[in-house]
């Protein structure tokens, strides 16, 4: 997935906190799998794992953040450099969220270690640390965040109702109607892209017969199941 947070108009999260365990030769790894929002969240986060579990030996994390993933963490806690945050962070980013896409962000992942007594060697651990993020990210629901473009229409307050209903019939979402003087302001929102502002704008015209027009006010990220 490439761009910035400006351009990307959707990207895949998880719901909610995920826990998922796996041993290999006695060792136990846990990951603990949360959606985050911000790095404070992560610290907030990681803060709660190593008290929950003091007694573990490592407590490996990986990050991602932000619509299109500019903010990536892995940190691999006093094990061998390499063999473990990071492959918990190369987990997550190369998730297929769908055939075509892999595109998983604002999710912390934490690995819990407790030492079985064998040791696992570098590729060993790496495995380890891959698979229990890919598992625990096998059980988790995924939701699809979704950035749209909030629009005012200032319609006359006599055809403000029929223009909401004809707006919802078509599948507009209405968030809003203000009445003032013989003014309505209508909040609509719109998928913010080229394609569904354009059809917007169309179906608009031809429910007004071009009299209103739309005035971009804000945009905002909305979770779609």
């Amino acid at each position: 997935m490439t761009g910035t947070a400006g351009t990307v108009a959707r990207y895949t999260t998880i719901a909610g906190s995920h826990r998922h365990e796996l041993e290999v030769r006695r060792s136990r790894f846990i990951t603990v799998l949360q959606r985050v929002e911000s790095e404070d969240e992560v610290r907030d986060l990681l803060t709660r794992v190593r008290r929950e579990f003091h007694d573990a030996r490592h407590h490996c994390s990986a990050v991602v953040l932000g619509p299109s993933r500019e903010i990536q963490r892995a940190n691999d806690d006093g094990e061998p450099s390499g063999t473990a945050g990071q492959p918990m962070l190369d987990a997550i980013i190369r998730r297929a969220t769908s055939p075509d896409r892999a595109d998983l962000s604002d999710l912390a992942a934490i690995v819990v270690r407790y030492f079985g007594g064998i040791l696992l060697g570098a590729g060993g651990l790496v495995r380890a640390y891959s698979d229990s993020v890919s598992q625990a990210l096998d059980a988790a629901p995924m939701i699809t965040r979704e950035r749209r473009q909030l629009l005012e229409i200032a319609a006359p307050s006599a055809t403000a109702g029929r223009v909401e209903n004809e707006l919802r019939a078509v599948g507009t979402p209405v968030l809003a109607v203000h009445y003032e003087g013989e003014l309505a302001h209508l909040t609509v929102a719109v998928d913010d892209d080229a394609a569904a502002m354009g059809s917007f704008s169309s179906r608009l015209a031809a429910i007004t017969a071009g009299e209103l027009t739309a005035v971009p006010v804000s945009r905002e990220w909305v979770d779609r199941g």
